[in-house]
């Protein structure tokens, strides 16, 4: 397996290595992920799965709420 040993790789690497220390980035991005997710759910007329006082519960896309 090759491992990658040149400048360039290093560079992809450190950069990888910054972006994950930024975990307030991460987050973020997290989040905007998952509300897009959500709302492309809700427009397609589709439910969602959420937790609700410990239980799993189906949303029906009227219930959803961004």
């Amino acid at each position: 397996m090759y491992r990658g040993g040149d400048a360039m790789t290093a560079h992809y690497r450190d950069h990888i290595v910054e972006t994950l220390a930024d975990k307030e980035k991460i987050t973020a991005a997290v989040v905007s992920a998952v509300r897009a997710a959500v709302l492309r759910h809700k427009q397609a007329g589709n439910p969602i799965v959420v937790m609700k006082d410990g239980k799993t519960v189906w949303l029906q896309p009227d219930e959803i709420e961004l």
